[in-house]
C-alpha cells in the first residue's frame, strides 16, 4: 500500500471530514495506509508540505493570503475544502434558546485571538449588527486556557470551537447559543493543502476518491454513528458530547458532499481578511486554491 502522511495544524471534531477518511477506512479501501500528526501551527504545517515530509495539510486559505500580504508566494495549494463555515461557537452561563448578538454589546467575552478565528468574529459582529468594539473582549489564550478560564468564572459568553461547548453543556457549566458560522455565511474556512506536484500524483488521485466517499457518508449518516467511527481520536471526550457536536456540523452545513473551493466561498474569505484589514485586496484563485484532482 502507497503510505501518505497527514498532518493538521488543529485538532478538534470541527475536522471530522478528514479525521474520518482515516477512521472509516476510506483511505484503506483506495490502498492508501497513512500516518498523522500535529503541526505546532499553520505555517509549521505549509512549511512541512514545502520540504516534503507531509502530503496532506489541515490548513486554511487564509494562512496563504498572510503569505501573500506579506510579499511572499505561496509554494501549497489548498486543493479541497474541510468546512464551508465557520466552526465556532458562542456558549454563555445559561440556556438561551432566544439569543441575540445584540447581547454581546457590554458582555465580557473570550475571543480566540488567533488570526482567522478574530477576523472572522469580527465580521460575524458586523454582519449580524453589533459594534465589535463595545464588546468587553478578553485574551485568555488559547482554546484550552479560554475554556478553562470560562470554567473560573472569567467572561459571560467564551468563542469556542466544538466539541468544547457541547462538552460544557454536558457537564452544566456552559451552554451553546450561537453559531459565529450563520451571519458570515459559505466562506472558503478550513481546508486540505498540498503542493502541486504531489497533487498530479496517483496517490493524490486516490486520496480524493476516499475523501470524497467519507464526505457523502458523514451526510447521509446519523451523527452518533459517525461519532462512533471517530471515537478513537476523542478518548476524553463522551461519546454522546461527541455526537452532539457532529451533529451542530451536520445540521449548519460545514460538511457538504462538494469537495472544491469555489470561487464564491474564497470571495467571501477574502471579503473577511480584506474587512479585518489583514489584505488589501482579493486575490486570484489559482494563486491560493487548486481543483481537486480528477478522479
Amino acid at each position: 500500500m502507497t503510505k501518505i502522511n497527514i498532518q493538521f495544524s488543529r485538532f478538534s471534531a470541527f475536522y471530522t471530514p478528514l479525521i474520518a477518511t482515516m477512521a472509516g477506512g476510506f483511505l484503506t479501501e483506495e490502498g492508501l495506509d497513512y500516518e498523522w500528526s500535529k503541526a505546532a501551527n499553520n505555517d509549521a504545517a505549509l512549511q512541512n508540505l514545502a520540504d516534503g515530509t507531509v502530503d496532506v495539510a489541515q490548513s486554511a486559505v487564509g494562512v496563504s493570503l498572510i503569505q501573500l500580504a506579506r510579499g511572499d508566494q505561496p509554494a501549497a495549494r489548498h486543493f479541497a475544502q474541510i468546512n464551508e463555515l465557520d466552526g465556532f461557537f458562542l456558549a454563555g452561563r445559561h440556556v438561551d434558546p432566544n439569543f441575540q448578538w445584540a447581547q454581546l454589546e457590554g458582555s465580557d467575552v473570550l475571543v480566540d485571538h488567533g488570526l482567522q478565528p478574530m477576523a472572522m468574529f469580527k465580521y460575524a459582529c458586523m454582519k449580524a449588527g453589533i459594534d465589535f468594539d463595545k464588546l468587553n473582549v478578553i485574551d485568555a489564550g488559547g482554546g484550552a486556557d479560554m475554556e478553562k478560564a470560562f470554567r473560573a468564572g472569567t467572561g459571560d459568553y467564551v468563542h469556542l470551537q466544538g466539541p468544547a461547548p457541547q462538552n460544557m453543556e454536558y457537564e452544566g457549566v456552559g451552554y451553546p447559543v450561537a453559531e459565529v458560522g450563520k451571519p458570515i455565511g459559505p466562506c472558503a474556512f478550513s481546508s486540505l493543502a498540498a503542493m502541486p506536484a504531489w497533487l498530479a500524483t496517483d496517490a493524490a488521485k486516490a486520496f480524493t476518491r476516499a475523501y470524497t466517499k467519507t464526505r457523502v457518508w458523514i451526510n447521509e449518516v446519523p451523527a452518533d454513528e459517525v461519532a462512533r467511527k471517530v471515537a478513537e481520536f476523542f478518548p476524553e471526550t463522551h461519546a454522546s458530547v461527541l455526537a452532539e457536536c457532529i451533529a451542530a456540523y451536520q445540521g449548519l452545513g460545514n460538511w457538504v458532499p462538494r469537495v472544491d473551493i469555489t470561487e464564491a466561498s474564497l470571495a467571501v474569505a477574502q471579503d473577511v481578511f480584506q474587512f479585518a484589514g489583514h489584505i488589501k485586496g482579493p486575490y486570484p484563485y489559482d494563486v491560493l486554491c487548486a481543483h481537486p484532482p480528477a478522479v
